[in-house]
């Protein structure tokens, strides 16, 4: 397949912003095979995804940039980011004890479903490391305590700035992320929870749930952001309990629930289909 650009963006919603986005790719010869808008009338803010074929387009890639900057970000006192389909990002994979997500995501990863790479998994226990090492990708373990949280943090941005990673996923990963490491990953941690946020809280939320008798169960998958478990939801979804289910049901199926989830949201970044804007976000189809 040939190599295409990516380009997201919002802005407030003016008349001509798509006409004037479409008609610069076409009159540049670039083919456009995706196109996604969506205006948020209470904000009156106007979001686009927009994909095209660079084969013949006559804009050098490494300039389209610029161009886009000049003609229109300025223009339209827009947001944008601009990919390439050639370009995969590298993804770091944070874990502790529990494997199901993180085998989820390998076996994905492994089958080539994912257009992306995993230089590392990074780690604060030594028990999934025989994970890794049946896919063949590091392992890195950071024991962290709160004497040393500071410290092991420092060492672990170290090592993703070396492998330049672009963004992280805590498949289950049972530490709290430092507000550092958040600011330099804005909107490129992605963490799974075992509820339907907001929901039942604490150490054991499926025993809760069971206490109360719930007829359904969930799954969030949302950006990390400073406030805890309060960031920009990407996916989400639920399963039906009944009276049967033991709180063992309900952790086996919940299990299911956190691997689906969490995928769905790792590839929806990884397709560059996501548009977060204040605590929310855009996902293009």
């Amino acid at each position: 397949m040939s190599t295409t650009a990516r380009l997201l963006l919002h802005c407030p919603d003016k008349q001509g912003i798509l006409a004037e986005v479409t008609n610069f790719i076409t009159i540049n010869k670039g083919n456009i095979v995706y196109l996604d808008q969506y205006v948020d009338r209470i904000e009156n803010v106007f979001f686009m995804r927009i994909e095209w074929e660079l084969e013949s387009f006559l804009i050098p890639k490494e300039k389209i940039h610029d161009y886009f900057a000049t003609l229109f970000a300025q223009k339209y006192d827009m947001s944008f980011r601009l990919y390439f389909s050639d370009m995969k990002p590298r993804m770091a994979i944070f874990v502790s004890k529990m494997s199901h997500c993180l085998f989820d995501m390998l076996a994905r990863y492994t089958a080539g479903e994912w257009n992306v790479e995993i230089p590392l998994i990074i780690s604060n226990h030594p028990d999934l490391k025989p994970v890794a090492e049946r896919f063949g990708i590091p392992f890195h373990i950071f024991p962290i305590t709160k004497e040393n949280k500071m410290e092991q943090e420092q060492a672990e941005m170290e090592l993703l700035r070396k492998h330049k990673i672009n963004f992280i996923v805590l498949a289950r990963y049972m530490q709290v992320i430092s507000e550092k490491m958040i600011e330099e990953y804005p909107n490129r941690i992605i963490n799974i929870h075992h509820s339907f946020l907001p929901a039942f809280v604490g150490a054991k939320p499926y025993h809760a749930a069971f206490a109360r008798g719930v007829k359904i169960i969930g799954a969030t998958s949302h950006y990390v952001t400073t406030e805890l478990d309060a960031g920009p939801i990407i996916e989400q979804d639920v399963v039906r309990i009944t009276h049967k289910d033991t709180p063992e049901d309900l952790i086996n199926k919940g299990k299911d629930l956190e691997k689906i989830v969490l995928s769905r949201a790792v590839q929806k970044h990884i397709e560059r289909k996501i548009l977060a804007y204040h605590n929310k976000t855009v996902i293009f189809n």
